[in-house]
């Protein structure tokens, strides 16, 4: 992970606690504030006036004027800003790229998306296109680069405190990290991070991990990917691979970092291939192209043929639950990704095959409702955190030039 954020300015500690309450509510005056964070009410008003100076906070029509205050003197109202700056939230997947704009309050205003279809593309070419999709987003929310605040963008690829991904030994990390931090060097807080970590930044936002402190977001399509949440913290390492998963092609029943939809696949064109269905059923009529979510589409309708794939896969997936179980001891883990959507047959097959004489207790198996935009909104909350952490900096080191 990097979080590049600018040089702390000095400034009055209120300035802080007005704006991460206002950050965190809605229209409010300085009683509101003041209860909130303790502060004096003159302290508390100097603040809010400072932060309306700024451009961060915005002075409502008082009570009167909206028609809705009798009797003596009015409260004046604020609210933060929303359009004051955009977050950007980039999904920057092997083949598919999503770029989100959204305002401060995280409410997406566009979205692009790309599709690549080099093999093993040059890591400048990448990088030119998911700045040219962050440039469309931009355009479509009627934006330019000058209005962004945070910019954060997952790639499937560990990730360092630098921003920058170690190298592979076949290059793919570096080819999915092009370096995406200096690319995106224009905007003034960049965060660089994982998919999988920025899938459970997502679940624990808005998704099937609210209020976990425990839980681990697998995305699981073509490749496994972890992002492991303990006490509440991502895990990230060293080199940022906590949750890289090729240590399960060391794992007896699991055998490769394939994902379920990969293996779904692949399985239902070899069940087809060695004549274990019959020449006319629906599995051997998709099986020519085989895709995952045609299978588990089919295993859902009843399907006998595609339900045995499923069963199969939710087999694969229980080990791989065991594990992740016995190594972070998480309370919940949630399938996430575009294969969410069509996996409910296979995790109940996991549920079914979980072991019951682990030192641990299992953990709880969910499917997340975020589907194939898991990482763009975990991208979009990253990028509202740290603006939430730099935005002063930003705003007072622009106010003094």
């Amino acid at each position: 992970m990097s979080t590049s954020l600018p040089a702390v300015t000095p400034r009055p500690a209120s300035l802080d606690a007005v704006l991460a309450y206002a950050w965190r509510t809605g229209e409010f005056t300085a009683t509101d504030a003041l209860e909130d964070t303790g502060l004096t009410r003159s302290t508390t008003i100097d603040a809010m006036d400072a932060l309306a100076r700024l451009g961060l906070l915005e002075e409502l029509p008082n009570a009167r004027q909206a028609g809705a205050y009798r009797k003596g003197r009015p409260a004046r109202r604020f609210s933060l800003r929303a359009d004051a700056a955009v977050l950007v939230g980039v999904d920057a997947g092997n083949v598919h790229i999503a770029a989100t704009v959204a305002d401060l309050r995280s409410r997406p205003l566009s979205t692009r998306r790309t599709t690549l279809v080099m093999d093993r593309d040059d890591p400048a070419a990448r990088a030119r296109i998911i700045a040219a999709t962050v440039d469309d987003a931009l355009a479509d929310a009627g934006r330019t680069r000058e209005d962004v605040l945070a910019v954060c963008a997952g790639v499937p690829a560990p990730v360092n405190a630098a921003g920058r991904s170690p190298s592979h030994p076949r290059g793919f990390w570096e080819r999915m990290n092009p370096g995406l931090v200096d690319t995106f060097a224009w905007a003034p807080i960049v965060r660089i991070d994982n998919d999988a970590s920025l899938a459970a930044v997502a679940e624990g936002a808005v998704g099937g991990a609210i209020g976990c402190r425990d839980y681990i977001a697998l995305l699981a399509g073509a490749r496994l990917g972890a992002g492991v949440v303990v006490d509440g913290n991502v895990l990230r390492g060293a080199h940022g691979g906590v949750g890289e998963m090729v240590a399960f092609e060391h794992v007896d029943g699991v055998g490769t970092a394939d994902g379920l939809g990969a293996r779904a696949a692949a399985w239902a064109a070899d069940a087809v291939a060695e004549g274990e269905v019959a020449p006319g059923s629906a599995l051997a009529a998709i099986a020519a192209e085989p895709d995952a979510r045609a299978v588990l589409e089919l295993a859902a309708s009843g399907d006998p043929d595609a339900q045995a794939i499923a069963d199969r896969v939710g087999t694969v997936l229980a080990r791989i639950v065991s594990v992740l179980g016995s190594m972070f001891d998480p309370q919940r883990v949630i399938v996430s990704g575009a294969i969410s959507g069509g996996v409910e047959d296979v995790v109940a097959a996991a549920r079914r095959s979980l072991p019951t004489d682990l030192d641990l207790p299992a953990p709880e198996l969910v499917v997340s409702q975020l589907g194939a935009d898991v990482v763009v909104t975990g991208a979009v909350s990253a990028a509202a955190a740290d603006a939430r952490a730099g935005a002063l900096d930003v705003w007072m080191a622009r106010d003094a030039t």
